[in-house]
């Protein structure tokens, strides 16, 4: 009787310790579970029930209980009724989640949008694709090509995919749930938007990429050698862990912090510049508060990805969410139809000329598709890259926006393709090389 007393004495401690230890994490779990789900109703029109059952059926995250008050507009999640987080609409801002620093009706500024829709056809404008046919495309093996997202749904979970072939639409795929004009999370492709807003400041000659990042607090110390450049490329040097798998800098980021620019800022140098290539969405955050300092008023900032690049090319789906001080989420939070993420990959492909308006120079192409070094050759400027084969059997001059669970926007200039692709599983789950190599083949 004794050593049964011992050994549940030791069994409660030990229930407490892990209680103690993962306590913490609920937060995060909690907070990623009512994000999502509050932006997936709001921005992205599905039902709750589907978010649950789907996006949100993926571990840890699945512990939690998550749902939407449809009558007050915010939604809720806990995990065994512990750590309860909410997210609340702020209309085109996106969604955001609550935390001490939320004052309930407190005003806050938001983009002024201009949708024009242009009377040409999809991409470059908003009346139906023209039904083209090219001979030197062998459409039996196009069929074969698109068909292998979608060959085992319960593996590869693609959702939407579209390609583009010399400006034209020659092929598009919509599971259930999803059509034309559904907005998709892009993750982080929305960091390659982010550094596109770079190049639009740069054609208009108010940015060099060769600057000192216009940060006072780095002003005095290692970290003022630190470039625009570098921060683009990830390679400043600076400290931190993208880790997704627990309490880490980037889950904090996302779901602890009011103010997402400031976490990167605060780092410390562990490399010096160009020494290290370490992938980081808290620098791509901090790009995000540095581009808010180029405009005299807030109110210029969140109009300016708009006016200048998002609505200009009529991508009017897209909205990048904010976070609770108003800097746009460049890290994570771009949401777009799969046909708006077509616009700006066919934006890249013609080198930032958009209907004879040039938004960004030709040289920036060139720019973000450098291969950084210490990055294998897989990264460029906010770009993913194929210059060393990653994917060996597609052309080498691919270059990517990539997003968690296997969102893409491709662009293969040498065949003149963008090639969209979103679901819920990326490598090896789906196969990037064998669907690309295959749409490839198609085309003479």
């Amino acid at each position: 009787m004794k050593w049964l007393k011992r050994i549940l004495f030791l069994l409660a401690i030990i229930v407490v310790l892990v209680i103690v230890e993962n306590y913490p994490k609920l937060n995060i779990i909690s907070g990623y579970a009512s994000k999502y789900m509050a932006s997936s109703v709001l921005v992205g029109n599905h039902m709750p029930a589907t978010i649950n059952s789907q996006d949100l059926d993926v571990p840890l995250i699945n512990l939690a209980t998550t749902d939407y008050n449809k009558e007050q507009g915010f939604a809720f999640s806990n995990v065994y009724g512990l750590m309860e987080r909410k997210a609340v609409d702020r209309q085109e801002l996106g969604t955001v989640l609550v935390n001490d620093d939320y004052k309930e009706g407190e005003p806050y500024l938001q983009p002024i949008r201009k949708r024009n829709f242009d009377s040409i056809p999809y991409p470059f404008g908003h009346l139906p694709a023209k039904d083209t046919l090219f001979p030197e495309i062998d459409y039996d093996q196009l069929n074969q090509a698109v068909a292998l997202p979608f060959g085992t749904p319960e593996l590869q979970k693609t959702r939407t995919l579209l390609i583009l072939y010399k400006g034209h639409l020659i092929h598009e795929n919509y599971v259930e749930g999803f059509d034309q004009d559904t907005p998709v999370l892009g993750w982080s492709m929305t960091k390659s938007v982010l550094a596109t807003l770079y190049g639009v400041l740069e054609h208009q000659g108010k940015l060099n990429m060769d600057w000192p990042a216009p940060i006072a607090e780095w002003a005095t110390d290692d970290r003022k050698n630190i470039t625009l450049n570098h921060l683009l490329r990830m390679q400043s040097g600076l400290d931190w862990d993208e880790n997704y798998e627990k309490i880490s800098d980037v889950t904090k980021m996302l779901f602890l912090e009011s103010d997402m620019t400031q976490a990167q800022k605060e780092k410390e140098v562990v490399a010096a510049p160009t020494e290290i290539w370490n992938y980081s969405s808290g620098t791509t955050n901090l790009l995000s508060g540095i581009l808010r300092q180029q405009f005299r008023s807030h109110q210029e900032y969140l109009d300016f990805p708009y006016a200048a690049l998002i609505d200009k090319i009529g991508a009017h789906s897209m909205l990048i969410e904010a976070d609770l001080k108003g800097n746009y989420v460049g890290s994570s939070y771009g949401w777009a139809s799969t046909r708006d993420w077509g616009r700006l990959g066919q934006l890249y492909l013609n080198k930032g000329n958009w209907n004879g308006q040039q938004l960004f120079s030709e040289g920036w192409v060139t720019y973000i598709t450098q291969p950084t070094p210490d990055s294998n050759g897989t990264y460029g400027a906010h770009f993913w890259l194929n210059s060393e084969g990653i994917y060996p059997d597609v052309p080498k001059d691919l270059y990517s926006m990539n997003g968690y669970q296997g969102q893409y926007v491709f662009m293969i200039p040498s065949k003149d393709l963008v090639v969209v692709r979103t679901g819920l599983a990326e490598f090896p789950e789906f196969d990037v090389n064998g669907f690309l190599s295959a749409l490839v083949a198609a085309i003479d």
